[in-house]
């Protein structure tokens, strides 16, 4: 069960057993979505319009893109940055995670909202990946770089990356996109937790018992959520990553204009102006498929890991010798 809950039975869990279980999810998911990643990647960047109707720039559409960086680049393009990503992941699930469990607490304690309670976890959501995006940012900086980048690469490996960017650019260039990423994430990591907990309420129980149909309920109810927050968030999505890679003009040459921006309110304006109403919305294809796929498998393989912690804990203290009176 995600968050706190008081009335559940078994074995407790701590914090840091939440964090291992977040973590766990971050890293498993990350490997299995990468390739979308990538390509959402490479669209919200694209300046010129993204259609197979009116082709103008690179990359016209989700098979067209696949095909085309396979040829030019291999498979192993589909997974750039996944070092950078993975260490985001891991980071980010650990720390979001440990925070949900324990702001649900809080508020379940110290309030009057019961900490089970779709609303309740729209704030602690929220909230939790609020932290988790200010102790993770660098790295989604740095993976998002990786995977815009074209051939010949600029950055040869994660340590010249951060040598580079900290020597001609400064400390805050691992800090661009903030803003936007703060203002989108709350709303969307809040849905993510409100739409699971809502769904997981009103959807049927898939049979009496048994891990297997447990599982996948999480794994359904994940990917609907993940839909919806994405949807309804994803010009900010947008915005961060356009802002992300300013100073970067020279690898992006390769795949068409580049755009260099003084901050989010003239990363707005200037993409509603030159690319029109469907400028927020480029990649948004690949980036739904990531987030239906993304939010299911980490809700899925975080109750699966947790489940598994408590079976280790229960099974443990079932065999420990008893005490002498």
């Amino acid at each position: 069960m995600v968050g706190y809950d008081p009335g559940a039975g078994g074995v407790a869990l701590s914090p840091e057993e939440a964090a291992l279980a977040g973590s766990g999810a971050g890293m498993v998911t990350r490997a299995l979505i990468s390739p979308f990643d990538v390509l959402k990647i490479r669209f919200q960047l694209q300046i010129e319009r993204v259609s197979s109707q009116t082709p103008e720039g690179k990359y016209r559409g989700l098979f067209q893109a696949s095909r085309c960086i396979w040829a030019e680049e291999g498979l192993p393009a589909f997974w750039k940055g996944h070092l950078p990503a993975q260490l985001l992941s891991v980071c980010f699930g650990a720390v979001q995670f440990s925070s949900f469990e324990f702001l649900t607490e809080v508020a379940h304690k110290s309030t009057q909202f019961d900490s089970q309670t779709p609303g309740t976890h729209f704030v602690c959501g929220g909230l939790s990946a609020c932290s988790a995006t200010v102790v993770c940012q660098p790295l989604d900086t740095l993976r998002t770089r990786f995977a815009a980048q074209g051939e010949p690469k600029l950055y040869r490996n994660l340590r010249h990356a951060v040598s580079t960017m900290y020597r001609s650019e400064g400390l805050l260039a691992f800090y661009r996109g903030l803003t936007p990423t703060l203002v989108a994430v709350f709303p969307y990591a809040g849905l993510q937790f409100f739409c699971y907990k809502l769904f997981n309420q009103l959807a049927p129980p898939l049979s009496k018992g048994g891990h297997s149909k447990g599982g996948l309920r999480s794994l359904l109810c994940g990917g609907c959520a993940g839909v919806i927050s994405k949807t309804l968030t994803y010009p900010f999505d947008v915005f961060k990553k356009r802002l992300q890679v300013g100073g970067f003009e020279e690898a992006r040459a390769h795949f068409g204009q580049v755009r260099r921006y003084r901050g989010l309110a003239d990363c707005a304006l200037r993409i509603a102006r030159e690319e029109g109403p469907g400028g927020f919305f480029k990649g948004l294809a690949p980036s739904l498929l990531k987030a239906a796929l993304s939010t299911g498998f980490t809700f899925f393989w975080y109750e699966h890991f947790l489940g598994a912690m408590r079976s280790l804990k229960a099974g443990g203290a079932g065999t420990a010798p008893p005490k002498d009176p």
